[in-house]
């Protein structure tokens, strides 16, 4: 995004000393540009929100899916034991 506004900058400077237009001319020159600048900006900062936001809800449910599967794991190892304490009564 760096290199985008850098050569925004020097596009904008040398269109100016170099384009053959009126005052008013450039600076409605410079406006169209300036907001086609900012449309882009909006643009990005939207798919940056998009994909954290995506990579956000695939993080949750892998820490969803893993709590699970430990819970059952945990759950598991104690029905285990709930029987060998069984076992171990019988004897």
């Amino acid at each position: 995004m760096g290199n985008f506004l850098l050569g925004f900058g020097i596009g904008v400077t040398v269109g100016i000393l170099f384009a053959p237009k009126s005052g008013p001319e450039s600076r409605k020159y410079i406006a169209d540009k300036a907001n086609q600048g900012t449309d882009y900006l909006v643009k990005q900062g939207q798919q940056l929100k998009d994909n954290a936001s995506d990579l956000l809800d695939r993080g949750m449910q892998s820490v969803s899916s893993q709590k699970q599967k430990v819970a059952d794991a945990i759950g598991n190892t104690a029905d285990r034991m709930k029987d060998f304490q069984r076992q171990v009564q019988r004897m």
